[in-house]
């Protein structure tokens, strides 16, 4: 048989070529009035073929990083299939990391070029004189009243686009990497993730099969999840691919905006985090929905009260989905199989409620204590483990692969689950003591090396407690010392400067001593014991 590559690049020229007429549209930003900007698949695919020519012309190297700082907007998509599809390295950066992880995830990538959102312009500049492989940013300037540092690193992104030749797309390789994302780091820095073409093509027809996310060609897209957030989990790339149109949110995502999008665009599918979903409910309920047919949603479980007041207010229960930065990242979907249709609505609920079923070409185990696969019985526990042609099989440049991977291939992801006799998984404990608040994972360890920087701060130990709207809160437990005494405030603001402000804990409170394992470690299970642990991800 014919060993044609499987490339971004032949994603692009199918989706130019097919469904050049298609819609591709972007939200107004937050606070503007202006209307719904509208284009094209065909205006699109010039529009990313000059791309390529803006790194040619700025002397990009061939294998180089660039990294996109943006919203979800078409231009962002023009920099998704522009860049790799000249065999450069996409490298989308987390708007919401704090800015000591910023600077190491661009240095440690050595990203040689920043496309960026003049809106965002603050939150990256203070760190021009610390990335120094960056040689340019470019600004797509989104209309945010943000003043253009004068400087030559510094370029317009109309003016260069309009400049460059378009250039064609000719990738060989498969295994090229195309893309990569950084973990949020939970557990020291963050780590890369590196993507091939063939794993993102392979992804992107994973979540165009039927009992996967089915993103299809009659499909109106709205990627609510960030492009930066976890390869976005590949609707980019399986909406272009199908010829979906793309409803993309822009920087507006507050539920009156998004509850606009869906209704007046006819958005069939939306994907997003749980309190994307729980902001959203009260704006859909008694408005035109029926145009909806999948509401996907990862990055944290669903809560099974959410899911089922979804379905109970407009008639559709929320489609969960599960993944990590690792897996590309969809690993799982839960649809209910036809065999299970005849059991209870409380049945059914639960189930719904589970992470679901493994997708097609991945592979799945659940590895116990001793070492040995538990059996598929709804209650034996052990740790997730998964592989397969879009997992991942080592960090970028990274010692720590080892703690992370098998040896014999499998990503250990880090989860205790259960998986039912029909296959389902379900997420019981984790092995890490992170927390995940609105989707996005907060390091306890290093909020506790912040506060115990505190010169009257003798010990300091966070736990997840349960949050109604961000599934997961920090909770700091910290003791003073001897002679001297703090108020939650003095702790707050002790880290405002140090951490991202949606890691600030909710509360403070003051312990004499923090309970320790026959080890001499902090005893966290006691603590949430005493403080209220967060509800399992079950």
């Amino acid at each position: 048989m014919q060993e044609t590559p499987l490339t971004l690049a032949m994603i692009l020229r199918r989706t130019e070529r097919l469904f050049g007429d298609k819609a591709l549209m972007t939200g107004p930003p937050a606070g503007s009035d202006r209307p719904v900007e509208r284009t094209t698949y065909g205006a699109w695919a010039e529009r990313t073929r000059r791309v390529g020519g803006v790194l040619d012309a700025l002397g990009v190297a061939p294998d180089a990083r660039v990294g996109t700082f943006a919203w979800n907007t078409a231009r962002h998509l023009e920099l998704y299939f522009g860049i790799p599809c000249t065999g450069r390295i996409l490298h989308t950066l987390n708007i919401r990391l704090f800015a000591e992880q910023l600077s190491y995830i661009i240095n440690h990538a050595a990203d040689e070029l920043i496309f960026i959102e003049r809106s965002l312009l603050p939150l990256l500049w203070p760190l021009a004189g610390e990335i120094p492989t960056v040689r340019h940013l470019v600004v797509i300037d989104d209309g945010a009243a943000v003043e253009i540092p004068d400087d030559p690193r510094v370029l317009d992104y109309e003016k260069v686009l309009a400049a460059a030749s378009p250039v064609e797309h000719h990738i060989e390789d498969e295994r090229l990497a195309c893309a990569m994302c950084y973990t949020s780091g939970t557990t020291g820095n963050p780590k890369g993730v590196v993507y091939s073409h063939r794993s993102t093509v392979l992804h992107a027809m994973g979540t165009m099969m039927a009992d996967s996310a089915a993103v299809c060609e009659r499909d109106i897209v709205l990627p609510v999840v960030p492009l930066f957030h976890a390869n976005g989990w590949g609707l980019a790339h399986s909406a272009a691919f199908a010829g979906a149109s793309l409803v993309l949110p822009g920087s507006d995502l507050s539920p009156k905006a998004l509850a606009r999008l869906i209704v007046e665009e006819r958005v069939t599918l939306a994907a997003g985090v749980p309190t994307i979903w729980m902001g959203l409910l009260p704006e859909l309920v008694g408005r035109d929905t029926s145009a909806l047919t999948r509401m996907v949603c990862g990055g944290s479980a669903v809560p099974k009260a959410l899911s089922e007041s979804y379905r109970r207010e407009i008639g559709l229960p929320i489609l969960q989905a599960w993944g990590m930065t690792e897996t590309n990242p969809v690993a799982s979907m839960c649809r209910l199989r036809s065999t299970l249709e005849s059991r209870s609505e409380e049945e059914q609920a639960d189930i719904r409620a589970s992470q679901g079923v493994i997708v097609p070409c991945i592979d799945v185990r659940i590895i116990g204590p001793a070492g040995d696969e538990v059996r598929w019985d709804g209650t034996s526990r052990g740790e997730l483990q998964v592989s397969g042609p879009w997992i991942a099989r080592g960090y970028y440049d990274d010692p720590r692969s080892p703690d992370s991977f098998t040896d014999d291939g499998w990503l250990r992801t880090g989860d205790v689950a259960t998986m039912s006799p029909e296959g389902y998984i379900r997420l019981v404990d984790r092995s890490k003591d992170v927390i995940k608040s609105g989707g996005e994972w907060i390091s306890s360890v290093d909020l506790e090396n912040e506060i115990m920087g505190h010169p009257d701060v003798a010990e300091a130990a966070v736990i997840a407690v349960p949050d109604p709207k961000w599934a997961e809160r920090p909770l700091a437990c910290v003791v003073c010392k001897p002679g001297t005494a703090l108020t939650e405030e003095q702790v707050i603001e002790w880290l405002r400067p140090r951490v991202a402000r949606w890691w600030l804990p909710d509360r403070v409170v003051f312990v004499e001593e923090i309970p320790k394992t026959s080890v001499g470690k902090f005893s966290k299970k006691d603590l949430r014991d005493r403080f209220g642990a967060a509800p399992s991800s079950a």
